[in-house]
C-alpha cells in the first residue's frame, strides 16, 4: 500500500492504511489487492466442498474469497480465491484436482458506508476499466468486502485506479 497522504480532487483520500472515499471529514480506508483465484468441479454432494475447505485449511492456505454455484445435474463449480496461491497450487497438483487458473480479480475491503460501491466503480470507470462480473457483502458491522472481476488484461489497471 501507498505511505503517504493526498486528497484528490474527486474526493479520495490517500493514507497510509490505504486510500479511503468520503465527503468531508467521513474517510474511510480501504485495502485493494490483485488476487488469483481458481476453478474446479466437483460432485454436487455436501461432503466434496467440505473436504477441500478442511484440507486447505489443514496445509494453512487461507481462503481470501470462495464461491459454490451448480454446475449441470451432478456437479458444483467451486471458486477458490487462496492465499498463498502458489501453495494451493501444489496442494491441487499433489490431491489430483482439476484446476482452471489461475485468473485474477480485483478484491477490495474497507469500511463501508452510503455509496462506497458506486465510488469504486467510479474510479474504475475514470480508468475504462470494464467490470464483467462482481461479488460483494457486509458484514453488518460496517465493513465489506467486494471481489471484481475484470478482463485479464486489465487487472493491473485496475488495481492501479484504486490505490
Amino acid at each position: 500500500m501507498r505511505q503517504f497522504t493526498r486528497r484528490t480532487p474527486s474526493g479520495i483520500t490517500l493514507d497510509s492504511a490505504g486510500f479511503g472515499f468520503g465527503w468531508g471529514w467521513w474517510r474511510v480506508a480501504i485495502s485493494v489487492s490483485a488476487v488469483e483465484y481458481f476453478y474446479t468441479r466437483v460432485l454436487n454432494n455436501p461432503d466434496a466442498a467440505f473436504e477441500m475447505l478442511s484440507m486447505l485449511a489443514s496445509e494453512g492456505i487461507n481462503v481470501l474469497a470462495f464461491s459454490a454455484v451448480p454446475f449441470g445435474p451432478n456437479h458444483v463449480e467451486l471458486t477458490i480465491f487462496p492465499d498463498p496461491a502458489t501453495k494451493f497450487h501444489t496442494l491441487a497438483t499433489r490431491s489430483g484436482w482439476t484446476l482452471t487458473g489461475p485468473q485474477h480479480a480485483i478484491l477490495v475491503q474497507g469500511d463501508d458506508h452510503l455509496g462506497t460501491l458506486a465510488e469504486i466503480h467510479q474510479k474504475l470507470r475514470d480508468a475504462d476499466v470494464d467490470i464483467y462480473a462482481s461479488t460483494g457483502v457486509t458484514d453488518g458491522n460496517g465493513r465489506y468486502g467486494y471481489v471484481i472481476y475484470t478482463n485479464e488484461n486489465d487487472h493491473r489497471k485496475a488495481v492501479e485506479s484504486l490505490a
